[in-house]
């Protein structure tokens, strides 16, 4: 009988065994097949994002918005204020760090009011299924789609880490509109990163993403204000911040509008991006800080100047040749300035800035020295006659006064003797992008501005003196090598630090300082283009103003508008600058002591004029029977100026229109005339010797 009950009850113990084996195991089993059913969990939506340009130290300077408009920016959980984490887990997830995906007693308070009210109510999701939801969108809320979240949070959990997991979360949350990822959100409504956020902004943050765009505070303040409440009301009862907290967090005001994301070296970030398409992150040699005050500055100049006036500055590096701050133009969304073009890229003629170059070959062959005597005389060079800007001359200078003062006749004598060709050689070999105009063969007029060039190359240019004569390879990204500038020469080091001397004691602007740094002006012909360019031993700063459309500016001048930029950018670099190293072998001499050769260039020809030969008075421009349109036809359009050009005859010249002087006694070759309205006019122009020359051009 015993032995009877005792297998009675063994095989109830079996029944009963296998009972909860299959109680147990055909959920799981079921688990495990939904799981093999759905696949593996797919993570690379995460890697779709924003593109974004950062400086050398990974501070934004702007991001590009995904395709359809949307931004997604990148982050990571030691990016983002550690109270909106705390907060988050507090009001989302509060046994976030000690589940595996599921929160059991969440999920049986969601069951219970399914029950209750046949719907449902709360989801009980983790953060982690939160996540999982993110990555599979769906709309409905049904019980299957819950079940898939659920499987989705555990295969998260298994193979990614908490803090992996808040990181999808923080990329992938919803804002409003089109905005993803708190990082965006916190960039859009707060105008900062996310590394350091109030109490109320981080409680903003966290209620947004349950109901994006009811909650918009920038359209629905009501409702977003009471979400925050809600979230420091949560915060505050989970000890997450006190009362007094709370309530101050409480009393602050809502944002009311989306700012612009940040948009810092727009032209660079730009080109790294079409540069550069593949990569979704770029680090440029641009330092954010310099950059921001670089632009501020070219903003608050062309604000008390012309109304289409544009301001590009460039900051390079003597030492490496990465470029340190970039601005293209005051603001990149001016229509009127044109600043979307990038000005530090643009052909314009630099005037005298290319001055201190000839002065440096000559210094290199043996032809002059900083003390050598030169001449500023009235000269003639074939039918070409120079004149300074003045139009005064100062007799017999040195060649340091010379190019201090920027007279144009010592320059073009020197140039004379070394000759166009050898100018425009050397910046050839130093892979300087010029244009010389194609209808004439180089002339002496290349060496006061006569060609065109970039800021950026003139800016190399300047570096290359810096660094003893060797031209830089520009660096525009962190981590770039340099390349070798070997054989890339623009001068000897002795001669380099000659010009370094001279234009360290040049007389700077009113608003600064002498003898800290070696500088520059230069100014284009007909007023269109101001430049300024200074370097010490450690960086370079270019300076150019101007229209981008390339109309004359009266008072556009170099000395008065670019330099006083030059040496506030300078101002701003927040270092002190530093001097050149003597080399080896400079000869520091008086003109008494130097030797008898250097003592005076060409000691054996007289300073006269170079040639008697008188070309015939010709204007220029207008061409005899062109139609010029000048905006005559169009009322409301602003009207231009008639460019008046005369080459030949003997100065001063008298400008004449239909009979009638416009102009009289004018020493320059060029002239302005605003006319009255469209139609035929009659042009002349009569030189000091009675030469006359007269056209007809059609005004539009």
């Amino acid at each position: 009988m015993t032995d009877k009950r005792q297998r009675q009850q063994a095989k109830w113990g079996l029944i009963l065994a296998t009972t909860l084996a299959l109680v147990v195991s055909i959920p799981a089993l079921a688990l495990w097949h939904s799981t093999e059913s759905l696949g593996p969990l797919d993570l690379t939506v995460v890697e779709n994002r924003s593109t974004v340009v950062l400086d050398r130290h990974g501070q934004l300077l702007r991001p590009f918005a995904m395709k359809g408009g949307r931004w997604r920016l990148p982050i990571e959980t030691d990016d983002v204020d550690p109270r909106y984490l705390a907060m988050l887990k507090a009001y989302e997830d509060g046994r976030f760090d000690r589940h595996s995906g599921i929160d059991p007693l969440a999920l049986l308070r969601a069951a219970g009011q399914f029950v209750a009210n046949g719907r449902v109510v709360s989801g009980g999701s983790t953060l982690t299924m939160q996540v999982a939801r993110l990555l599979e969108p769906r709309d409905e809320r049904t019980l299957s789609a819950k079940l898939r979240q659920i499987i989705r949070a555990v295969q998260l959990e298994s193979r990614l880490s908490k803090n992996e997991i808040l990181r999808l979360y923080l990329t992938l949350a919803p804002y409003s509109g089109n905005l993803e990822g708190m990082r965006a959100a916190s960039l859009s409504y707060f105008g900062r990163e996310p590394k350091r956020l109030s109490f109320s902004e981080a409680a903003l943050l966290v209620a947004l993403p349950q109901s994006p765009e009811t909650r918009r505070p920038d359209r629905f303040a009501q409702a977003a204000l009471i979400a925050r409440n809600r979230v420091l009301d949560r915060a505050r009862e989970r000890g997450v911040i006190s009362t007094a907290e709370a309530e101050a967090a409480k009393a602050a005001p809502m944002p009311d509008a989306r700012r612009p994301f940040p948009m810092l070296a727009a032209h660079a970030a730009e080109a790294a991006v079409a540069e550069r398409p593949d990569p979704n992150t770029h680090l440029l040699a641009i330092d954010a800080r310099l950059q921001a005050n670089l632009e501020q500055l070219a903003r608050e100049r062309v604000e008390r100047l012309d109304s289409k006036l544009s301001v590009a500055i460039l900051v390079l590096d003597n030492a490496t040749g990465e470029v340190r701050a970039q601005v293209g133009s005051p603001d990149y969304m001016s229509k009127e300035r044109a600043g979307a073009i990038d000005m530090t890229l643009a052909m314009r003629s630099p005037g005298s800035a290319l001055k201190p170059f000839i002065y440096a070959l000559a210094f290199e062959g043996g032809l002059a020295h900083p003390e050598t005597l030169l001449d500023d005389r009235p000269s003639r060079y074939g039918i070409y006659q120079p004149e300074n800007f003045d139009l005064a001359f100062q007799g017999t200078v040195t060649a340091r006064k010379a190019l201090q003062m920027s007279l144009n006749l010592p320059a073009v004598e020197l140039l004379n003797e070394l000759g166009p060709a050898r100018l425009l050689a050397r910046r050839r070999d130093t892979e300087t992008a010029i244009v010389i105009p194609k209808e004439a063969a180089p002339g002496l007029a290349v060496g006061l501005g006569g060609l065109g060039i970039t800021l950026t190359d003139l800016t190399r240019l300047y570096s290359g003196l810096a660094r003893g004569g060797e031209m830089p390879h520009l660096v525009r990204y962190t981590g770039e090598p340099a390349a070798s500038t070997q054989g890339r020469r623009i001068v000897d080091p002795v001669s380099a630090w000659y010009v370094f001397d001279i234009l360290r004691g040049a007389p700077p602007p009113d608003n600064a300082l002498a003898g800290r740094i070696a500088f520059k002006t230069g100014t284009s012909y007909g007023y269109r283009d101001a430049w300024a360019v200074g370097y010490d031993r450690r960086f370079t700063i270019g300076v150019w103003v101007g229209r981008p459309d390339g109309t004359a500016v009266p008072g556009l001048v170099g000395r008065l508008i670019a330099a006083p930029i030059l040496f506030d950018a300078y101002a701003r670099l927040g270092v002190e600058p530093g001097a050149l190293a003597v080399p080896p072998y400079a000869l520091q001499a008086t003109t008494a002591t130097l030797p008898p050769p250097l003592r005076h260039i060409r000691q054996d020809v007289p300073k006269t004029i170079a040639s008697t030969v008188q070309a015939p008075l010709k204007i220029a421009f207008p061409l005899d029977g062109s139609r010029v349109d000048l905006g005559l036809s169009h009322p409301s359009d602003e009207r231009g100026s008639l460019v008046l050009k005369v080459s030949g005859g003997v100065p001063p010249l008298t400008w004449m229109v239909d009979g009638a002087p416009v102009e009289i006694g004018t020493l320059r070759r060029e002239a302005f005339w605003q006319p009255e309205g469209a139609g035929f006019v009659r042009l002349s122009v009569i030189d000091a010797r009675g030469a006359t020359d007269s056209i007809v051009v059609r005004l539009e």
